[in-house]
């Protein structure tokens, strides 16, 4: 075959290339015009939340926080690790729709044994005959020198883009590897602001467990002054102890709390605790005032991560069915060496040196046991399953949603409700502490009211704490970007 007739056999096998992977088509979801609890009090319908919403919180050691997380959290950048080996391993597939080109070259420099049974007779002189002119002449040079230099070329024509379905497969999956990531950014950044909202709820109730061990501890004083003046009784002597033995013992267990909150933050930022610490002063516990949008349910489908992966993923898989499919066809190979040879060193580089080598080759497995069926079918149960997770994804974001929907509506009310009780019950104290003083109730009464408000202002925290909790679970449901913005060189 000429180099006419081969250049035209390759053109007309690239304009066969095809691809064998099923038409894709992004999965379509029927959703609700409106979300089921839209009507939560705290929210509003439509638009989108604000970019760093956790901002709305108003507290600069929460913004500090949330961005010093997400430029050290090592997870994060694991997760970064992770995409740059994705894009390499698709650059990698990407090559092989490419020629690959070889440089070789070399010397050689050898000598042939007079006494071997087969070179020895061709290196050794014979004696020519007079007819010949007499003398004596080798048929091989004893001691052969070649050089050579020159460039090796391979190629396998995609023909049925075995090779361009994987290669858009890989670079799906670093699409996935970035969206990941994202998920990543929004469960850490939620996991951040939830252990920030829990150690000042911590702090908040040991501040009121201290006021509460004061008052309780000014409360004993007085019953001891009164019963040693006969006036009091071994009864509320002893209530007073055991109310204030109470309090002081929730107080280890609140510091407990403080220091778990502290170490889980401490993680997150990738620091030692003692770094971390140094970062907050005291503040009380945030609270979210800003409604909160909620956006449309179909928006949803886009602006979550979880979601968006798990379409990925049928769009990967069902390349990756094109490249099964495809490999049961014949692979075409085509290869060239074109180069210098020469028996001298010398040569190498004159005219007539040169020389080449072109080939075209096929293989196809026509008998295998059913090795490239099984990987068909292999791959198809992956497409039909991915399809499946992604339905499965969307389902639980919907539910999500409309839980942390209820749960906000509902810790609101719970909030409210405790803020009366505990308002109420300050003024049945001070009424009890006025009426015991006149003589009117026994230190009984008393205490039981100082029990009732300390108890309730305690559970007002916890209400709160409650509250800006189910904000996040609710900003986290609804999804979109949680980068923190980073802020301008000076």
């Amino acid at each position: 075959m000429n180099k006419r007739r081969l250049s035209a056999l390759i053109g007309l096998l690239l304009l066969g290339g095809c691809s064998l992977a099923p038409d894709y088509q992004p999965p379509t979801h029927t959703v609700s015009q409106f979300y089921l609890n839209q009507a939560t009090p705290g929210t509003q319908p439509g638009g989108e939340s604000p970019l760093a919403w956790w901002h709305q919180f108003q507290d600069p050691e929460l913004d500090a926080l949330v961005l010093a997380a997400q430029r050290q959290n090592i997870s994060l950048k694991i997760a970064s690790q992770r995409i740059q080996q994705a894009q390499a391993y698709q650059e990698s597939i990407a090559s092989f729709k490419v020629p690959t080109l070889s440089l070789g070259g070399g010397y050689t420099d050898a000598r042939l044994s007079e006494n071997g049974a087969l070179t020895g007779p061709a290196v050794s002189p014979l004696a020519l005959p007079g007819a010949l002119g007499g003398g004596t002449a080798q048929l091989m040079d004893r001691d052969p020198t070649a050089a050579f230099v020159g460039v090796n070329a391979s190629w396998e024509l995609d023909l049925f883009g075995r090779i361009d379905s994987l290669s858009q497969a890989a670079a799906i999956r670093t699409e996935q590897a970035q969206i990941m990531r994202k998920g990543l950014i929004t469960a850490m950044t939620a996991d951040v602001i939830n252990n920030y909202l829990q150690y000042r709820g911590a702090e908040e109730r040991s501040r009121i467990a201290a006021d509460t061990v004061r008052s309780q501890q000014a409360t004993l004083a007085m019953v001891e002054s009164l019963q040693r003046s006969g006036y009091g009784s071994d009864l509320d002597l002893a209530n007073a102890r055991a109310a204030l033995a109470s309090t002081r013992a929730s107080l280890p267990l609140l510091a407990t709390a403080r220091s778990v909150h502290l170490n889980r933050m401490a993680l997150l930022l990738g620091e030692p605790v003692a770094k971390t610490e140094t970062r907050f002063s005291q503040r009380p516990l945030p609270a979210m005032t800003a409604l909160i949008p909620t956006g449309l349910p179909a928006s949803l489908l886009t602006r979550r991560p979880d979601v968006a992966s798990a379409e990925r993923a049928i769009a990967a898989q069902n390349q990756e069915l094109g490249a099964a499919i495809a490999a049961r066809y014949p692979k075409v190979f085509l290869t060239g060496s074109p180069g210098l040879v020469a028996g001298d060193l010398d040569d190498l580089f004159r005219s007539g040196s040169t020389s080449w080598m072109l080939g075209a080759g096929f293989s196809w497995d026509l008998f295998d046991g059913g090795r490239g069926e099984a990987r068909v079918k292999a791959q198809q149960a992956g497409l039909e399953e991915a399809a499946l997770s992604y339905q499965h994804t969307v389902n639980a974001a919907f539910n999500e949603v409309e839980t942390a929907l209820i749960a906000y509506g509902n810790s609101q009310q719970y909030r409210d409700a405790l803020h009366q009780a505990s308002q109420q019950a300050e003024l049945a104290l001070g009424k009890a502490r006025s009426l015991y003083r006149a003589g009117l109730v026994d230190q009984l009464r008393v205490l039981d009211a100082e029990r009732q408000q300390n108890s309730l202002r305690d559970a007002e925290v916890v209400a709160r704490l409650g509250t800006a909790t189910n904000v996040v679970l609710l900003h986290k449901a609804l999804g979109g970007d949680w980068q923190a913005p980073q802020p301008t060189e000076g």
